[in-house]
């Protein structure tokens, strides 16, 4: 099974700590982020991880070779001479993932009791374009979906909405986004197609491409999960783990 991890970003709101290190590597009780995802997704039976990297970059490639990869097959997307978002990450990435198996994407700042193996396999077997893992929790910003289907997005502090300006939001389903989908082959092909390229939001991928192809949610049940954002994340990052 083959995943992608986001670990590029320059992890602004973790300031000082990443004036010094890759946001990847901010330890939670004792092992930087990117260690917990790497076992996490280890343990759920992915053998193929691709990490992109920016952000000091060698601190990361120098920690998986000095772990031997933790026992897995890692490749690096290197995107030290431009930091290209979550979208163009992903196509960045195109040439490691060969085949037709789906590929699942997590952020290397998100933990979670996510059963990423049940996920995986529950993706699997619809046909969209790619499964987002949802949940009702409290956000400022929501995706919008009927039937399960992604129409659209909001942010309810301002009012704003994508892919239109006009949605009324009162008629949809409203979840908030974990960080953690899968993606079908196909996305590359419907990015070639439809002309994305260069540096740009995954997001506003799915928000632009809803009306064309099925974005899925999948609502996760029970789901706690924990954003490892700020500095004052931290603290409830180390109980999260332990508990």
């Amino acid at each position: 099974m083959r995943a992608m991890i986001f670990a590029a970003g320059l992890g602004t709101r973790l300031k000082p700590l990443t004036d010094t290190m890759p946001k990847a590597m901010i330890p939670i009780c004792g092992k930087p982020l990117l260690e917990h995802v790497v076992l996490k997704l280890k343990n759920a039976g992915f053998d193929h991880l691709v990490v992109n990297v920016h952000h000091f970059s060698d601190q990361i490639i120098r920690f998986l070779a000095e772990n031997n990869n933790f026992g897995v097959k890692i490749d690096i997307s290197d995107e030290s001479d431009e930091l290209l978002e979550t979208g163009g990450g992903i196509l960045k990435a195109k040439n490691f993932f060969d085949g037709n198996e789906p590929i699942l994407i997590h952020n290397v700042d998100i933990l979670s009791n996510l059963d990423v193996a049940n996920f995986y396999a529950q993706a699997k077997q619809n046909e969209s374009l790619a499964t987002l893992l949802v949940s009702e929790r409290e956000s400022s910003r929501y995706l919008l979906f009927i039937e399960n289907l992604l129409q659209g997005w909001v942010n309810v502090k301002t009012g704003e909405t994508k892919p239109r300006t006009d949605i009324d939001v009162s008629i949809y389903e409203k979840f908030a986004f974990s960080g953690i989908h899968v993606v079908s082959p196909r996305i590359f092909d419907v990015m070639e197609q439809d002309h994305w390229q260069g540096k740009f939001s995954i997001t506003d991928f799915y928000l632009a491409e809803c009306q064309k192809h099925n974005i899925s949610a999948f609502v996760g049940k029970d789901l706690q999960l924990l954003d490892v954002g700020k500095i004052d994340s931290l603290a409830v990052a180390e109980k999260f783990v332990l508990k």
